[in-house]
């Protein structure tokens, strides 16, 4: 019942969209001060403005533009709990789980499983494509960007978690009363918000696949589970690893991590495998560990009315 946990909170379709604007504000807006004042000290010293990712992270160097970068989601996830706490009255508790505490096993270990499978999956390929590698670790570098990404990173994940299936799933799913609705649409959102990504001007929107079926993949745990624990273990792990092992001068992170893809980017089926295989046999492992049943009724049964939800409580 974990959409239901919304009914502890003051809601209704216009608190909701209130909020969301607040969110953004924070998110957007005041997230972006931080880069925006750097470009601007930028142009004062009369360089030439850094507009795209590539410029920005050799113009600032790719740790503090990391920063920078991460500031905004940082900012924005501190919006949402203020949203919740002092708006909507709701708990960060009942924002994360339906548990009667965060069960933070949950999240260590969908981020253990999938820094495994990741770091497996890259140290493979670079085994069989040694050519499309270059190893750039650098002490130094690298000790900066593994300080700023166990820091910074897992709060930008957060923020993702908390908005699209904490704040928007609740949201969406007792205005809807139907769990399939908040399923469909804060993964559709998810996907597209990243349709600016430098990774989509490259390889097509082909790449959106990947992207929505994360959200997806993001959201059927949150429903599965009762709470949003293994998502935010799964994505933290996602963009850390990520941003630790390999960059390319084409991707949204751009890090002094130890390898550099410097292979032509192409939209081949190495791009869907992990929708189409890997989330699947992810699926699989948590509904054992857990003992997930009735997968028809979380995914597309009704929300629970406030009654209802309020008697079983």
């Amino acid at each position: 019942m974990y959409i239901e946990q919304g009914y502890k909170s003051k809601y209704d379709i216009i608190k909701y969209i209130v909020g969301c604007i607040i969110i953004i504000f924070g998110w957007q807006i005041l997230g972006g001060i931080p880069i925006v004042l750097a470009i601007l000290s930028e142009t004062l010293q009369g360089n030439e403005a850094p507009l795209t990712i590539s410029q920005m992270a050799t113009t600032f160097g790719s740790n503090l533009f990391l920063v920078l970068m991460l500031l905004s989601f940082v900012i924005g996830l501190v919006s949402i709990f203020l949203v919740v706490k002092l708006y909507h009255k709701q708990t960060i508790t009942a924002l994360t789980t339906s548990r009667k505490k965060i069960d933070w096993k949950r999240v260590f270990f969908a981020f253990t499983v999938w820094a495994v499978v990741s770091i497996a999956m890259t140290l493979v390929d670079v085994y069989l494509s040694p050519e499309n590698y270059i190893l750039s670790f650098e002490w130094n570098k690298f000790l900066i960007l593994l300080l700023i990404g166990v820091i910074l990173i897992p709060l930008q994940t957060s923020f993702e978690e908390y908005f699209f299936r904490g704040y928007l799933m609740q949201g969406i799913g007792l205005m809807s009363k139907k769990k399939f609705v908040p399923l469909l649409i804060t993964s559709t959102i998810f996907g597209l918000m990243h349709i600016f990504n430098p990774e989509v001007s490259k390889l097509g929107y082909g790449i959106m696949v990947y992207y929505i079926g994360t959200g997806f993949f993001l959201g059927i745990l949150a429903l599965m589970d009762e709470g949003i624990e293994l998502s935010l273990g799964f994505h933290a792990s996602n963009n850390l690893i990520t941003a630790l092992l390999v960059t390319a001068d084409w991707t949204a992170f751009q890090t002094n991590s130890i390898y550099t893809d410097v292979s032509e980017p192409v939209l081949g089926w190495d791009v869907f495998i992990p929708v189409l295989v890997i989330y699947p046999i992810l699926l699989f492992i948590f509904s054992k560990k857990y003992g997930w049943t009735n997968w028809e009724e979380k995914l597309a049964g009704d929300v629970l009315s406030e009654e209802e939800f309020l008697k079983i409580e």
